[in-house]
């Protein structure tokens, strides 16, 4: 009787739309899923599903799982902590340019999902409203040097930039050589630069610089440029042997026109009213480790007097740093979601091996009617704070001195951008408006004096207005920033793979539970004790997000691969093929 109950199953649910990938794996799944009687006859009750989390990965896992057999599969539930969607996504407007608070870049536009996505909506077309680095990214930058010391193109940054870009590329390529005593990008960009200067031939300096003393500082403002690229506050931290399996896609990197929150709005946009739930910000996540739960074996709690959830699998979108804080790393006691019963060895030692950064953005707007019509693309070289500590300006702050440019988001726009990462990040989320303007301001007067001028006494007028008489520093009227690292729903802005970590830690992250083979370190001898009990229902707690991709890690178009991926471990477990 049992296949012709099958049949009237089936053709009950209408699983006529999409094909079964087998009729064994269908009777294993109605084993595992309650029966309920309706008008006289038996159907099954829909598998409930709880999406954490309303960013990238989130709500591309709800719209594939939507989409399958036109909705009527599953009992999903999207839960979002915050009061918007997009999770670390979010376009903003300032003084009348479009900007981007978070993702910025579609790094690739050659077989992206996202670029893709943007293509089809008309997201990659202006409109009237000017945006972030419109016009790409500028290729003419100004290099000064503490002091106002224009530094030569020719002789210095060019010579610099390209070794710096040959070293990252060998590490990328998988050609770099691995200290075992020292595995960090840092000290191998130090040993790059050192094996550079004892092979080129003498050159004078720039005035009172010497030629060492200017490589050092342009070398630096490149690591500066690492460090917000792959979120790690210190590069001796980041994994050498990693950077070789990160991908990004071929092609352009650009930004979306009518900004990246059109694509979560899009994925968003295909959900029938009432799935996603704002404002519910999850504490603590049940779940049966040992097969002793009936039921839903998944129960979610969170924070005020909303009620728990129940459900059958769980897909967890949530960062790496809340992650890291619900196991007591970083985050303090109010932080982070914790697991009852705690997460397993395997499981929570990836989190903890892998890195989670900090990286934010100053927006600065020009005072006047005028605009930053002439400000360069100003990349900033700093003195060195111990070999070149006599050439340092006073007044500067501490949080400046690691940032490696200003510039406006596009020539001719009167908003001007900084990029911070690591500490500096967290000091810059912490300060008043005022207190950014005031270091700023000292910035721009250590760096673009009156005259900037090349230490031979040559003068270059690189902000001349309109009628070329030379002007002074802008001033800032406001500024707005990020603020990722302080805020508890996110803890940092992307992850990186950190030194005693490695690609593998990904896949672990990515890995549901309970984990089915089992963990090897936590396996018993168990020839002596009765059989154990029965299998825990499988697929309870499912993780994506941008940290769970083994070679998209930090990117949006990471976070999309493994919302897909999880939804389509979850299609593949009630035996369907997706078609979204």
């Amino acid at each position: 009787m049992l296949p012709c109950i099958l049949v009237h199953f089936c053709y009950g649910l209408k699983l006529y739309a999409r094909p079964l990938l087998c009729h064994a794996c269908l009777l294993v799944n109605l084993a595992t899923h309650p029966f309920v009687y309706r008008r006289g006859r038996m159907v099954m009750k829909k598998p409930r599903i709880v999406i954490v989390g309303a960013g990238m990965a989130g709500l591309t896992a709800a719209h594939r799982l939507h989409a399958a057999a036109s909705g009527d599969l599953f009992d999903l539930c999207v839960v979002e902590a915050g009061h918007r969607l997009g999770g670390r996504i979010l376009t903003s407007v300032f003084a009348g340019d479009r900007v981007e608070m978070g993702a910025t870049w579609i790094h690739g536009i050659g077989g992206s999902p996202i670029h893709a996505i943007a293509h089809d909506i008309a997201a990659l077309a202006g409109d009237r409203e000017p945006w972030e680095r419109m016009d790409g990214f500028p290729s003419d930058p100004l290099t000064v040097a503490e002091g106002g010391a224009l530094v030569d193109p020719y002789v210095v940054v060019d010579p610099v930039t390209s070794l710096y870009r040959r070293l990252m590329d060998s590490a990328r390529a998988g050609d770099a050589t691995v200290d075992p005593k020292r595995p960090g990008v840092g000290p191998f960009l130090r040993h790059g630069l050192q094996v550079y200067r004892s092979s080129r031939g003498g050159s004078s300096g720039c005035g009172e610089w010497s030629l060492e003393e200017l490589e050092e500082c342009v070398f630096a403002m490149h690591e500066f440029m690492e460090r917000t690229c792959t979120s790690a506050d210190d590069l001796n931290e980041l994994d050498l042997a990693a950077e070789s399996e990160y991908r990004d896609y071929p092609g352009d990197q650009i930004t979306i026109a009518k900004g990246y929150s059109q694509i979560v709005e899009h994925l968003a946009s295909a959900l029938p009213p009432g799935m996603i739930r704002l404002g519910r910000r999850l504490r603590r996540i049940e779940w049966c480790s040992d097969g002793d739960g009936d039921g839903q074996p998944v129960r979610l709690h969170f924070e005020g007097e909303h009620s728990a959830m129940a459900a059958d699998h769980v897909i967890v979108t949530v960062s790496l740093g809340v992650l890291k804080a619900g196991l007591g790393k970083g985050g303090g006691d109010t932080s982070g979601v914790k697991f009852s019963p705690p997460l397993p060895a395997f499981k929570q030692e990836a989190i903890e091996r892998l890195g989670f950064g900090v990286v934010d953005k100053l927006f600065m707007e020009i005072e006047g009617d005028d605009g930053g019509g002439g400000f360069p693309f100003l990349q900033i070289a700093f003195a060195h704070e111990e070999r070149e500590g006599r050439r340092l300006v006073t007044g500067i702050p501490r949080w400046m001195r690691r940032t490696a440019s200003i510039c406006p988001i596009y020539r001719g726009s009167r908003v001007l951008l900084a990029w911070f990462a690591g500490r500096e990040a967290l000091d810059l989320e912490a300060l008043l408006d005022e207190e950014i303007i005031r270091g700023v301001h000292a910035t721009l007067d250590a760096f673009l004096p009156a005259d900037v001028t090349c230490g031979g006494g040559d003068k270059v007028d690189r902000r001349c207005n309109e009628r070329g008489a030379a002007s002074s520093p802008p001033r800032i009227a406001r500024v707005k920033r990020s603020g990722w690292g302080r805020d508890p729903l996110f803890l940092g802005s992307y992850s990186y793979v950190a030194v005693g970590s490695s690609g593998a830690d990904l896949d672990l992250m990515a890995e549901p539970l309970p984990r089915l083979c089992g963990d090897p370190k936590e396996k018993e001898d168990r020839s002596a004790s009765p059989p154990p009990p029965s299998p825990p229902p499988p697929l309870q707690i499912l993780f994506a997000g941008e940290a769970t991709h083994r070679t998209h890690y930090s990117t949006t178009h990471g976070a999309y691969l493994s919302g897909a991926r999880e939804a389509n471990r979850l299609l593949q477990h009630y035996c369907y093929t997706s078609a979204a």
